[in-house]
């Protein structure tokens, strides 16, 4: 359980986003780690599901990033019930990011991607860390002036210096 825990907090720490494809069931560690990635993209045919109660066991490790993503009342409710949910449900808990056929996944997904990869590398590196940092502080004060020191990190890089340059001058 350590070394699954260990991998699940080293994809917070990556400076890549992580996104999650899934098209068939996620259940227990595999829901816990569509939890865990940035993204996540679903087939219409996926699955959900912490269904380790169904045996006797609470799904104690899933349930630390199912409970980061998805509301309390419904991460309790997969967590007690072992029920699975079906994608548009994960969808509509915030589990997932899209629901697309499954004819589609691979290509939305290498979308998605595509979109992220063209962006500035710099940028999304230092919004990721700054945005899982910025949550586990106590305070709405102490998150904005993190924030705002990483916006002002973030704008003395060229590629943000290029890219309000193109804005202003609408280039």
């Amino acid at each position: 359980f350590k070394k699954c825990s260990r991998l699940m907090i080293s994809l917070n720490k990556l400076p890549q986003p992580i996104i999650a494809k899934v098209q068939g069931v996620a259940t227990a560690a595999g829901c816990q780690l569509v939890a865990s990635c940035d993204l996540s993209i679903g087939s219409s045919e996926s699955r959900f599901g912490v269904s380790g109660i169904n045996l006797g066991l609470f799904c104690s490790t899933p349930a630390v990033a199912l409970s980061r993503v998805v509301q309390r009342k419904q991460a309790m409710h997969m967590l007690l019930t072992g029920e699975l949910i079906t994608a548009e449900k994960a969808e509509s808990y915030g589990l997932l990011n899209m629901v697309v056929s499954p004819n589609l996944l691979e290509s939305e997904t290498s979308k998605l991607a595509e979109q992220i990869a063209r962006k500035s590398s710099f940028g999304i590196r230092l919004g990721k860390q700054m945005f899982y940092k910025q949550l586990k502080y106590d305070s709405l004060e102490e998150a904005y002036d993190f924030a705002t020191e990483r916006v002002a990190c973030n704008m003395e890089h060229s590629d943000a210096r290029h890219g309000i340059d193109n804005f202003v001058n609408k280039k």
